[in-house]
């Protein structure tokens, strides 16, 4: 009496299973995930993970921040960014010497103006800069920690401030 099946016949319908699943799932892939576009809150996260990331990425954008650039080192040329931007109408602001608030121009690239330039680190530091929409006002610090939207410039200012103290004394910031 045959009360199973014999080895051959495992053996044949494992290699006709292995070969229905090659052939059909061997082309399909899983798709990559799409960058998130940048926005003030998540530019420099969104930078520093990116896959293209080398030890120093600067992004310049133009055109009103309608569209961005990207180049690796100073030496490299700047090579458009491809993913979604989401930074129209964009404001730089630094701080003087005086401790003033300062709107930075910052001139010209391919005879469009330049509304925005950082530069990202490997170390995780970047350009410490606030940043003003139509949707709120953002401080960026340079060195570790997360982009804050805030109320007002002068919440940022105080921000900046007080991040520069941390950093200046005596480490107490790490």
């Amino acid at each position: 009496m045959h009360k199973g099946f014999s080895l051959l016949e495992l053996l044949i319908v494992i290699l006709i299973v292995s070969v229905i699943y090659f052939l059909g799932f061997n082309g399909i892939e899983k798709p990559k995930s799409k960058p998130k576009a940048l926005t003030p809150l998540n530019i420099k996260s969104v930078l520093m993970k990116s896959e293209g990331f080398h030890n120093k990425e600067t992004l310049m954008c133009v055109n009103k921040c309608r569209s961005c650039y990207l180049r690796s080192g100073i030496q490299d040329s700047f090579k458009p960014y491809e993913d979604g931007i989401d930074l129209k109408g964009i404001e730089a602001y630094t701080l003087d010497e005086r401790e003033s608030l300062l709107r930075l121009e910052y001139g010209r690239y391919k005879d469009k103006k330049i509304c925005l330039v950082l530069n990202f680190y490997q170390n995780g530091s970047s350009t410490q800069i606030i940043l003003k929409d139509n949707k709120g006002v953002y401080f960026l610090p340079s060195f570790f920690g997360e982009a804050q939207k805030v109320d007002s410039l002068e919440d940022a200012k105080d921000l900046w401030l007080k991040n520069s103290d941390l950093v200046s004394n005596s480490g107490d910031f790490y």
